[in-house]
């Protein structure tokens, strides 16, 4: 029996459930008609017409209808590439508002390509290949939930996969492993707030296809960059189910983080879909209504606007595509209790017309919004189109992945670069990016390293990358890696070697831990993980891209040493200020809030600061120049540290200042000696013999 379709509502747009029914709204303005497909456990299919239209939203009511049916659409309307419409009801549809999705779909079938081999309209029905929405039940017992709203300036962030994470480790039952409860496993949560991290970003977790061409070579688009339902979590990190059960499996991870006082950050693609190029498989937002979703050249409809690098841009300019994105935000916010968002190739959804605009309706849409503009805002500020690289020109409450941090820093312990300036500026929270309009060291998002490029451990093993696992002939991925092998490529026994590669990556992570604004560490490198000089693994879903919890005694160590720069950073302000350093004294300490100097304890010169064979210097940070207060109004004072980082390739003698800066000083942390105990004290102007592609970190004796 067919089930009636009453009129129903056209808000809120997809499928809801009230407990006696379900309302189904969908969005599209050149459509001449809409179909909501039903299936039930065999696959069968019942077709129901919305012929209630409103603001160009089809909308109906299903009586009896609830949490578990599967459902699609079909849409009617013109067949006319050259005009930009690509309707077809032979095609079904994913529900753009869809929070639940079951089956990853066959992208590379040719049942879902919307143009048959001649030109024409496919006329073969997808629905037996196209995944399915799901109606779901939103109750969910969050208990005493609460968001950790931790400030940014004492924000660590630790960026890693759902499934990578855990896939491996031997403490998390098998049944769990790879998935939202397996990140939320005590032995998961332990290693977090044991190494002091205090937000986990995970890369993309909305429902996903993958490309074509990765299915043809039987791989799979593991990073998750591939968008198709922006509402729904991907069922293929679900340990529980696809019908619904993921979504209860993703607000319990998210309460159970956050019980441990940990923010989640979503990374979330809103710059193109998985639909590709106007050949490519048709899922949804191509057949529901091609003009409105995506961006089409205004001199050739039948093509897009590409400025993302996969064959398509989602059209934020148009109001309902731009409603899509902030009301999936939000969803993600209210119903999901996420902390924030880092949002891929950013500049992509700030292109009004052709430029990237600081007043965009993007950005003013999310300013305005009571919810999202109280979360945490990060932009991968950059996308492929002319003019995107835009680091440092986000609008305030962004922060921004500085990848001028990356470059300079990777340069600075290799050896290469312009001399210590470029060090100095990124150390000190990159005033020069973001202090003009406003924000503070907080809006650098340091890091070194990302899940896209090389890992901590390859940076100093290897000088080219090796991709031949992704099988495209070592031509994917950047040549612009910055890292230098130390002496020899990948794998070696040379002992020396070995050490000095452990040196540089304690280098780099005290470098980054250490330094004004928000570090991200890439997940895996504070144990040292490798993908074996592979810098783009998006398609290795595999030993490659997961952690190995299988520790030496050399990655131990390495551990042990991440945790202590963690606390050290977090047990001392000077290294996570939430004002820009000023080189001046403000609070009647009697020394700046921060000096440079040479290796002959002199302060740096002016003529000294663009000097390319100076690859030595020394910062003193005072713990008693710190303008904020603390949350209650009184006075912040911390210890007061010197740090000196060696980047030369030779043994540099270093001078310490002179008394006023401190009589006497003590250890706190070396590269060199990570075992080191913190007993050792150096009066002032003591020369301390630095080894080379060394750094020291010592605390001003009270």
């Amino acid at each position: 029996m067919t089930p009636p379709v009453w009129p129903g509502r056209l808000f809120p747009l997809g499928a809801t459930w009230d407990g006696e029914g379900t309302n189904v709204s969908l969005f599209s303005e050149h459509a001449t008609g809409v179909e909501v497909c039903l299936f039930d456990e065999a696959d069968a299919e019942t077709r129901l017409a919305l012929t209630q239209r409103t603001a160009h939203i089809w909308h109906g009511y299903l009586p009896g209808v609830g949490p578990g049916q599967r459902y699609g659409f079909r849409v009617h309307g013109p067949w006319a590439p050259a005009e930009g419409h690509l309707f077809n009801p032979d095609k079904l549809l994913i529900d753009p508002y869809a929070k639940a999705i079951d089956g990853a779909g066959e992208t590379g079938d040719p049942r879902v390509a919307p143009f048959s081999s001649d030109g024409a309209r496919d006329t073969t029905d997808s629905a037996p290949v196209v995944p399915k929405c799901v109606v779901i039940d939103p109750a969910f017992d969050w208990g005493d939930d609460r968001a950790p709203r931790v400030p940014w300036h004492e924000t660590v962030i630790y960026e890693t996969h759902v499934r990578g994470f855990s896939i491996g480790h031997p403490d998390i039952p098998p049944d769990l492993r790879g998935t939202y409860a397996g990140l939320a496993h005590p032995a998961s949560i332990a290693h977090l707030v044991d190494l002091g991290v205090t937000a986990v970003e995970v890369l993309p977790v909305h429902h996903i296809a993958d490309e074509p061409a990765l299915r043809h070579r039987g791989m799979r688009n593991y990073w998750g960059y591939s968008s198709i339902g922006f509402l729904a979590p991907d069922a293929r990190y679900s340990a529980s189910g696809a019908l619904g059960q993921q979504v209860r499996e993703f607000k319990g991870m998210v309460r159970l983080l956050h019980a441990a006082g940990l923010e989640v950050i979503l990374d979330v693609v809103y710059n193109h879909t998985a639909e590709g190029s106007p050949s490519g498989p048709m899922l949804s937002f191509k057949g529901i209504d091609n003009r409105s979703y995506y961006r089409l050249h205004p001199d050739d409809p039948s093509s897009y606007v590409d400025f993302t690098g996969t064959g398509n841009s989602l059209n934020p300019v148009h109001p309902s595509v731009l409603r899509l994105i902030m009301d999936s935000l939000r969803y993600w916010v209210l119903e999901m209790h996420v902390d924030g968002f880092r949002f891929d190739l950013a500049s992509a959804l700030a292109r009004e017309l052709w430029d990237v605009d600081r007043l965009s309706a993007f950005f003013d849409t999310i300013h305005q919004d009571p919810v999202l503009s109280q979360v945490k805002l990060i932009a991968e500020p950059w996308d492929l189109g002319e003019g995107g690289y835009q680091v440092g020109n986000f609008p305030v409450l962004w922060t921004e992945w500085n990848g001028k941090y990356r470059d300079t820093m990777r340069d600075f312990w290799r050896g290469a670069g312009g001399g210590i300036a470029d060090f100095a500026s990124r150390f000190a929270g990159s005033s020069d990016l973001y202090q003009e309009d406003g924000r503070h060291p907080s809006a650098s998002i340091n890091f070194i390293t990302a899940h896209d490029g090389f890992t901590m451990a390859d940076i100093v093993a290897y000088d080219h990358k090796h991709n031949e696992a992704n099988g495209e002939d070592n031509r994917d991925g950047t040549d612009d890696n910055r890292s230098w092998n130390s002496g020899a490529e990948g794998p070696t026994d040379d002992a020396g070697v070995v050490a000095l590669r452990a040196r540089r990556q304690r280098n780099l992570l005290a470098t980054l831990l250490l330094s004004e604004g928000v570090p991200m560490l890439s997940g895996g490198d504070e144990f040292g993980r490798t993908q074996g000089g592979n810098n783009n693994a998006y398609c290795q879903d595999s030993a490659i891209s997961w952690h190995d919890w299988a520790l030496d005694p050399e990655r131990e160590r390495l551990l042990r040493f991440v945790q202590r720069l963690v606390a050290l950073r977090r047990q001392n302000p000077v290294f996570h200020r939430h004002a820009f350093l000023t080189g001046r004294q403000t609070m009647d300490s009697g020394l700046p809030d921060v000096a440079w100097f040479r290796p002959d304890g002199r302060p740096i010169a002016q003529r000294n600061w663009r000097d390319p064979e100076l690859r030595s210097l020394a910062v003193f940070l005072n713990g008693d120049e710190i303008p904020t207060p603390t949350d209650r109004g009184e006075r912040l004072t911390g210890d007061s540290f010197l740090m000196i980082a060696n980047a030369a390739s030779e043994r540099v003698l270093f001078t310490l200042p002179p008394k006023r800066f401190g009589l006497r000083w003590e250890l706190a942390l070396s590269t060199s000696e990570p075992d080191a105990e913190n007993d050792r004290s150096y009066p002032a102007r003591t020369e301390i013999a630095m080894e080379a592609h060394s750094l020291l970190v010592i605390r001003r004796a009270r």
